[in-house]
């Protein structure tokens, strides 16, 4: 079941998407297992999420818009105590590795395959404490001012268990403690749906980045992830798809700073315009995006 703590109309049931770590060449499904690329995707997914799914023993239920990740990866969670869930929470405070939470990661844009990765939290329940806010960042107190008003509970992790692709590995609670989500996490929703409905000219240039080989069947080309290293783009064919990275010349650490690595991605294909976009060769009509009408300073798209 899902529901809203504080009593307030629930919100979209999917989690929001975090990133996801793809290679600079075509997805082949090989396992790679770097514990500190799957920290990242962890607290990424976590920090990204509207929703999760919290465990007790044999019950389970859906919290929307009721939980927050501090810097250290210990994630918050808003259930009024006096409910059946809170209950639970109660009677399993302090007794290591009783908690799960449960978060799948999801591709932002309307494509097939969706789920990126799945992100299992096994940890311990407590009451929050308040001092805590003291090695908290003003983004941080003010993801905890939003949550609903009732009881916060903090779920100390003692294991995290990553599914990607095909990999499947395991996360040391200092693994996860140790890192960061990336720096576009919570704003690559936002990017690539501004991005695919707005301009679709962008990514006509971008597509002609990839192989010809890996396009030359696609009925359209789509922003499937972007983070600080680079934007995933997937040539979507009747028969499958593949996963592009193009990298980024230097890393990303914030929306502001996203423009300019798109800028150069398209300085990049520029030499490339004059080869037919992999939605001219297609069967499919795709529709024309829709004209933005933000300001340059608020859309942060370059212009092709």
């Amino acid at each position: 079941m899902a529901f809203h703590p504080g009593g307030w109309p629930a919100g979209p049931t999917g989690s929001a998407l975090a990133n996801e770590a793809i290679s600079e060449a075509p997805l082949t499904g090989s396992r790679v297992l770097l514990t500190d690329h799957h920290a990242v995707l962890a607290r990424s997914a976590l920090s990204a999420a509207v929703s999760l799914q919290l465990r007790l023993g044999d019950a389970a239920v859906d919290l929307i818009e009721s939980h927050a990740v501090l810097p250290d990866g210990t994630v918050i969670l808003a259930v009024d105590a006096m409910s059946p869930t809170g209950g639970l929470l109660v009677a399993a405070r302090g007794r290591s590795g009783e908690v799960q939470l449960d978060v799948t990661q999801l591709v932002p844009v309307a494509v097939r395959s969706r789920v990126r990765a799945r992100v299992r939290v096994t940890g311990t329940a407590h009451r929050f404490d308040p001092a805590s806010l003291e090695l908290c960042d003003g983004d941080t107190v003010m993801s905890l001012l939003n949550l609903p008003p009732v009881a916060l509970w903090a779920i100390d992790p003692v294991e995290v268990a990553v599914t990607s692709g095909y990999d499947d590995a395991m996360v040391s609670a200092s693994a996860y403690r140790a890192t960061r989500p990336d720096p576009l996490a919570t704003l690559e929703s936002t990017h690539l749906q501004h991005l695919t409905q707005y301009h679709q000219d962008v990514i006509d240039q971008l597509a002609t980045l990839v192989s010809p080989t890996l396009t030359a069947k696609a009925t359209r080309v789509v922003p499937v992830a972007v983070d600080a290293d680079g934007v995933v783009l997937r040539a979507e064919a009747p028969d499958g798809h593949v996963d592009v990275r193009l990298p980024f010349a230097c890393r990303v650490t914030s929306g502001a700073s996203l423009a300019e690595g798109l800028r150069t991605l398209l300085a990049k294909a520029a030499p490339h315009r004059s080869v037919r976009s992999p939605r001219s060769t297609a069967d499919a009509v795709v529709p024309p995006a829709l004209a933005c009408d933000l300001p340059a300073t608020t859309c942060g798209i370059p212009s092709v």
